[in-house]
């Protein structure tokens, strides 16, 4: 039931900043925890941060620590992650995730995903 539609993305250089957005269909956007993960070419799918129902918890990757925030505004729907400082090592299709039982870096624990939205940080 659940649909994500993320935004965004685009490039960037290093050092620099983007904002990315998922916005959620349905009324029931705040029960759900919310994460963020990432894809690089080659790469696996790996785990950039994610956001409880509450907005109370937050949960990061080691290598976004201190650089990404992530956040939500239930009112709108909408779950961000603020990239700063961004790496070209941060380049990667970035993916918007849902679910409803735990907040945490497993994608199995998240059953709703977005398309993605690509960023590329130059050098």
């Amino acid at each position: 039931q659940m649909q994500l539609v993320e935004s965004g993305g685009g490039l960037v250089q290093a050092g620099g900043s983007l904002r990315l957005s998922c916005a959620a269909s349905g009324r029931t956007f705040s029960s759900y925890a919310m994460a963020w993960f990432r894809q690089a070419p080659g790469k696996e799918r790996e785990f950039v941060a994610a956001i409880s129902w509450s907005g109370g918890t937050t949960y990061y990757a080691d290598s976004v620590k201190g650089r990404f925030k992530i956040s939500r505004d239930n009112a709108k729907s909408t779950v961000y992650l603020q990239m700063n400082s961004l790496k070209p090592e941060d380049t990667a299709v970035y993916y918007c995730a849902a679910g409803n039982l735990r907040v945490g870096p497993d994608p199995n624990d998240y059953t709703w995903w977005g398309q993605g939205t690509q960023v590329t940080v130059s050098s």
